[in-house]
């Protein structure tokens, strides 16, 4: 290849970023020592256990029924997020109305919010004594110290990541394109689920999966409202947290191998689904 080649021309143009090299090493500098050197620690602690002992806690009754709670209420969490996400974001996208600046300041809260605020606020609105839950009480609903009161948690602090994802790709969403559907005689059920939920599918597939992954692994917020009773509303987070204050490490260490496994399975198949919308759909690629 020749100096004067328009392909080497384009790796030597003047850039305010580092070239690819450097900027390629830095890349996986900061990727090894934040995410690979700590799940190689993981990976190599619970080894240490053995099989038949990290089967042994993997398999024990709390743990899978913590598992269980974490991963089903984090799932619950997503889909309700994943519709109220999309509805916010419409809202947000389609309509001027006083006080949508405010609204929109609001959906970014649970950013900024320290999640221990938001899971005492949440526990003290929806204990039975609380603003809501004095109302909930008497009709025999109960949602804090439940697995509901950790769902509503996680709905809280995930519905940034649906909203937040899903915003742009409707931005660029013509209002067009419905008048056409429109004009066609399409109704507006049609219009939604034949026009518009596929071009934003790929969006919320990956809002729904990063609202999925926060839930999982959230505890501020969910420890002040969930109880913490063992085989009804106790976290596999604070499961690790209990057995790391009672000195049991390998325990510790085998639940969150347990944790990391099954969050990389689930997140590869969320992306092997978005990727098939995108080629589906022709959207995003």
């Amino acid at each position: 290849m020749t100096a004067h080649s328009p392909t080497r021309w384009r790796f030597r143009r003047p850039s305010v970023i580092p070239g690819f090299g450097m900027a390629l090493g830095l890349t996986l500098t900061w990727l090894t020592l934040l995410i690979l050197i700590p799940l190689s620690g993981l990976a190599w602690r619970s080894s240490e256990l053995g099989w038949a002992s990290f089967w042994a806690i993997a398999l024990d009754a709390r743990t899978l029924n913590a598992l269980r709670i974490s991963f089903g209420t984090a799932f619950a969490a997503a889909c309700v997020n994943a519709v109220f996400g999309i509805v916010l974001a419409w809202v947000l996208v389609r309509y001027r109305f006083p006080g949508k600046r405010v609204i929109d300041a609001m959906v970014d809260l649970p950013f900024a919010l320290p999640t221990a605020v938001a899971g005492i606020a949440l526990a003290t609105l929806y204990a039975p004594n609380g603003w809501v839950g004095q109302f909930l009480t008497p009709l025999g609903i109960k949602i804090a110290f439940t697995p509901l009161g950790i769902v509503i948690a996680l709905v809280f602090v995930g519905l940034p990541f649906v909203v937040r994802t899903v915003q742009p790709v409707m931005e660029e969403i013509d209002k067009e394109v419905e008048e056409a559907a429109a004009t066609l005689g399409a109704t507006r059920l049609q219009t939604i689920f034949r026009v518009l939920l596929p071009g934003l599918a790929p969006a919320v597939l990956t809002g729904f999966a990063l609202a999925f992954a926060r839930g999982v692994g959230e505890y501020g917020s969910v420890i002040f409202i969930a109880g913490n009773l063992p085989f009804k509303s106790e976290i596999a987070p604070l499961l690790i947290v209990i057995k790391l204050e009672e000195y049991n490490y390998a325990a510790a260490t085998g639940i969150a191998a347990v944790m990391l496994v099954l969050s990389f399975v689930l997140l590869l198949v969320i992306n092997l689904i978005q990727g098939w919308s995108r080629r589906r759909y022709g959207y995003g690629a």
